[in-house]
């Protein structure tokens, strides 16, 4: 039997696309969370902008890191 051995790189894109999918799947339930609670509680505006925020960055970084796997593929 041919023992087949993945690539490094491959394996270590595959971690970075989980790492990013938990990542967008946490940030979404987070975020409306944030949103259903502030409404709930009657927090300030301000304050839900903050978790607005938090979540853009988050979904910045997804994309950043997906088009760096994307990237790396192609060569």
């Amino acid at each position: 039997m041919v023992d087949q051995r993945p690539d490094p790189a491959e394996v270590k894109r595959a971690a970075q696309a989980r790492l990013v999918a938990i990542v967008l799947a946490a940030t979404m339930v987070l975020w409306m969370g944030a949103q259903w609670l502030g409404g709930q509680m009657g927090w300030e505006t301000r304050f839900v902008f903050l978790f607005d925020f938090a979540a853009l960055a988050a979904f910045l970084w997804a994309m950043v890191v997906t088009y760096q796997i994307w990237r790396g593929r192609q060569s």
